[in-house]
């Protein structure tokens, strides 16, 4: 009897577990730190491209047309930040009584019964300083000059402190000089250091690009959009410029060049269209001018041509540009982690299952947002706190509403790029038709240290 002899069966597809199926894994992404997703077919890139490009020259031909050629020269006022200075250092403090250094020679008297009298008398009876200043910079460096410190001021001086000295040359020699701040250039340059040190650390070549990516901005922010609005420029048209030109530039660099970064491209400026239409009329309706305290009539005063409520306008579109690219990122790498753990959901599984994550986000970034602006304008609504004046009425005046439309504004716009970057990265991510990765049957899996190899 003869027996036949079976072919042996088909060798089976590597499993994601072994060595050999590392290579078509996906890089596992967290909300803010994207590894390489997985490729897009050549249809998607080339619609992503027919809009991106054009919206890419566009923002270049915008800087272009509008680049300034520095910030239009002006007389010193001498006013708040439009003054000349140096700096110093406290040589000398002695304590001496008030009395003697009472500028008039007199002691100071008045109704006690009124803040302005107690003060005065309890100016006339206590300590004072008389601090000796040494200028270290500038042409008359190594210059002294006395300043008298109050013992009711809020900044009081010591002995090898660092301070800032304000320098007004038609003003008596006695009285040239004044110190007006503390030198605070050390521990701001630490503080910034261990910001930078930390970002490297945690983020390390992701940090590190978004480390240059924020000196770009500084750099788009200072060289380009300050002095076109100082030159006259349309601040509405300049700020969209140049925001626009900050997202491209720092989500690409941080997050790559991909479909994926593309599309929280699109959902950013959907959003920013969206808060620059209702910034604008909002800001007309309530007629709110953008000049509300002394900085603004300050610029006001050196260049009556800048619309200040365009001003106030280009404020809430950058302000808001920061958190938006936060959202709209955290949105799109959350869509495309659900279309790789389940590649067969479509279009509106995704949607629903990245709006579920997106309301979390709402809930955690709009309060952000409100304490943010909050905080900023704590001091003034302290003030209004202890004038004791109703809620429609501290919400009616101009320095208030402002900051109500800037936090209502903004965060319409972030609510807004969550739906808007959900259903884009949907819609992109479902409709993709990539080519054959790997053999029928073979799932994507993952190398045993979680780590995939780019594809």
């Amino acid at each position: 009897m003869t027996t036949t002899q079976q072919p042996p069966p088909p060798p089976q597809p590597p499993h994601g577990n072994g060595p050999s199926g590392e290579g078509h894994g996906h890089s596992h992404g967290h909300s803010h730190s994207h590894g390489p997703a997985a490729p897009v077919s050549r249809h998607l890139r080339k619609v992503i491209a027919a809009v991106l490009i054009p919206f890419s020259v566009a923002v270049v031909v915008g800087l272009a047309v509008l680049w300034p050629g520095g910030a239009p020269p002006h007389e010193r006022t001498g006013v708040g930040f439009d003054r000349q200075t140096q700096q110093a250092t406290v040589a000398q403090v002695e304590k001496v009584p008030c009395a003697s250094v009472n500028a008039s020679g007199d002691t100071p008297t008045g109704d006690t019964s009124t803040a302005e009298g107690s003060a005065a008398q309890q100016q006339a009876r206590g300590t004072c300083e008389n601090a000796t200043i040494r200028i270290d910079t500038g042409k008359d460096k190594g210059r002294t000059f006395t300043e008298v410190v109050q013992p009711d001021s809020p900044r009081q001086l010591h002995q090898g402190q660092k301070v800032i000295v304000a320098y007004a040359p038609d003003a008596p020699e006695n009285l040239q000089y004044s110190v007006t701040d503390v030198n605070r250039k050390i521990p701001m340059v630490l503080l910034a250091g261990i910001f930078a040190l930390a970002v490297v650390l945690v983020g390390r070549m992701r940090g590190v690009m978004a480390l240059v990516a924020l000196a770009v901005s500084f750099g788009v922010l200072t060289l380009f959009i300050l002095p076109a609005i100082l030159q006259g420029s349309n601040p509405l048209v300049v700020a969209v410029v140049g925001a626009s030109a900050i997202m491209l530039i720092a989500l690409y660099m941080c997050h790559g060049l991909s479909a994926r970064t593309s599309v929280a491209v699109l959902g950013t400026l959907v959003s920013l269209v969206l808060i620059g239409l209702l910034g604008s009329l909002f800001i007309g309706w309530a007629a709110l001018t953008g000049n509300t305290d002394d900085n603004t009539g300050l610029i006001h005063g050196l260049y009556p041509h800048i619309d200040m409520s365009g001003l106030l306008l280009a404020g809430v579109i950058i302000g808001s540009l920061g958190v938006l690219d936060d959202v709209t990122v955290t949105q799109t790498s959350a869509v495309w982690e659900l279309h790789e753990a389940n590649p067969s959901m479509g279009w509106r599984g995704l949607y629903r299952a990245g709006i579920r994550i997106g309301r979390d986000h709402i809930a955690s970034v709009v309060n952000t947002l409100v304490l943010a602006y909050a905080g900023a304008a704590l001091p003034l609504l302290l003030l209004f706190s202890i004038a004791q004046s109703s809620v429609s009425d501290v919400a009616n005046s101009e320095l208030v509403a402002e900051e109500i439309v800037r936090t209502l504004v903004g965060s319409i716009g972030l609510v807004a790029s969550v739906p808007v970057t959900t259903a884009l990265a949907a819609l992109v991510v479902s409709a993709d038709r990539p080519g054959p990765q790997a053999p029928a049957g073979t799932a994507p899996a993952r190398g045993g240290r979680g780590r995939r190899r780019k594809v």
